[in-house]
């Protein structure tokens, strides 16, 4: 017998009067209607508002603000055109200072209900600039016939399109005010339709655009290309396949990005598809709180797992005996090699590791390292933690872009492996977005 499809249900169209109750972990107002939870995008607490549903399902719905009928003292007016259908941010609705007071919030609380900890201890967050910050991003790239032109940009809220908007106040301004001149430029090549995607790496310096291409331009093509370049101060390559096939165009330099940390006294080279942290003026202060957090000196023996090009390590290395890094993919950590011997760094070592598995046999695992940083992905370090029964670290750093996984493995940490917890916080990383960057700091009881 086939099966009968299910068909989406009617959503309703009249627009509902609400009190909006609190925020969820991703800034949508929460509010209840016939005892079902409604997630409202662009609602802060204690407002009341008629909002209209734009999905429902079994156990919980969505919907947008239709009329605000009482205006919260924490809200201002963005200030993009294009905030509300583009994607790329959720918060610019909320006054800066308190959307890192709500993150705050919201860190407390994940520690409390999902870790079953209480943070008696919190850092001051670390704040910087509100606006043209992120200086790495991937943008979307489309030629809509309908339109007549080429879309550059964000995916819209909620959904696969490309957001039509002519520019990113959270972009670095060398990008972020350039989306028209990049629509304009792509819109006379003869592969308009043929480029998906665009790599954006900004060093203290240099700005690369790695162009994705699914067939080859024509030498019209990297003309109109190297034009724009060298017009907009702007280094571009292609990328024919994978991260590694990221080329300038023929005949222009190979221009490497690069960012530094003034007070350790560091520099970084990266490729344009590597991952770096997209806030430098958070990182910088970021690095320095984990230097003096973790007290180093030469007597230190520290292990960074999840170290990528080396963004902790290197710092670190500036003030401990010896520090070792390791992470699970080779490109980065040949690249994290690399920038040791830049910075003329020989007390560190990086390694490649599948960090989930057993590692207490392989060389540098055997080594006693009395400090341990981690600073995973948004997955968590869960299945990471029962190394670190080979090691025994007196202190633990935890740096983490998303806090429920945080809370969670502070709670295996705290509850269940014998560690203290320290001291908290969160560091305003993605400013209005509703992305949250912490902080935690772990002793051996």
């Amino acid at each position: 017998m086939a099966r009968r499809r299910s068909r989406k249900k009617k959503l309703p169209e009249a627009s509902v009067t609400v009190i909006i109750e609190s925020l969820a972990h991703d800034g949508r107002g929460i509010a209840h209607v016939d005892g079902k939870v409604v997630f409202i995008d662009e609602a802060l607490p204690g407002e009341q508002v008629e909002f209209i549903y734009t999905d429902s399902r079994r156990d919980y719905a969505e919907g947008k603000v239709d009329k605000l009928l009482t205006r919260s003292e924490h809200r201002t007016d963005p200030k993009c055109v294009h905030f509300g259908r583009c994607g790329g941010c959720s918060f610019q609705h909320v006054k800066d200072e308190e959307q890192i007071r709500i993150k705050q919030g919201l860190l407390v609380e994940q520690f409390s209900r999902i870790g079953k900890i209480e943070i008696t201890q919190i850092w001051e967050p670390l704040t910087g600039p509100y606006w043209g910050y992120r200086r790495k991003a991937r943008m979307g790239v489309k030629y809509v016939a309908k339109k007549g032109r080429v879309l550059v940009g964000f995916r819209e809220r909620r959904n696969p399109f490309l957001a039509e908007i002519e520019s990113c106040k959270v972009m670095h301004p060398i990008v972020g005010e350039k989306l028209m001149d990049l629509s304009e430029m792509i819109g006379g090549l003869t592969i308009k339709d043929k480029i998906p995607q665009i790599e954006v790496a900004i060093g203290d310096e240099d700005c690369v655009l790695a162009f994705r291409v699914l067939e080859p331009p024509t030498a019209e093509d990297k003309e109109v290309m190297r034009e724009f370049g060298h017009q907009h101060n702007i280094s571009i390559c292609l990328q024919s396949k994978g991260p590694d096939t990221i080329v300038p165009i023929e005949g222009e330099p190979e221009v490497i990005p690069s960012y530094a940390l003034p007070e350790q006294g560091v520099k970084f080279n990266f490729k344009p598809a590597m991952f770096t942290q997209v806030n430098y003026e958070i990182n910088k202060k970021m690095i320095t709180r984990v230097i003096e957090a973790l007290d180093l000196n030469k007597d230190d023996n520290v292990l960074d797992l999840f170290c990528g090009l080396g963004n902790f390590t290197l710092p670190m290395a500036k003030k401990a005996g010896h520090v070792v890094g390791v992470e699970g993919d080779q490109p980065l950590v040949n690249h994290a090699k690399e920038n040791a011997i830049l910075n003329g760094l020989d007390n560190v070592e990086f390694h490649v590791a599948d960090l989930t598995k057993d590692v207490s046999g392989v060389a540098w695992a055997r080594q006693k390292f009395n400090k341990v940083m981690l600073d995973p992905s948004r997955a968590g370090a869960s299945e990471v933690l029962h190394n670190l029964k080979h090691w025994n670290p007196d202190l633990i750093m935890y740096v983490s872009c998303n806090p429920s996984t945080l809370a969670r493995d502070a709670g295996i940490l705290v509850n269940d492996m014998g560690y203290k917890l320290v001291k908290a916080g969160v560091m305003d990383m993605f400013p209005q977005t509703g992305h949250v960057e912490s902080i935690a700091l772990f002793k051996k009881e």
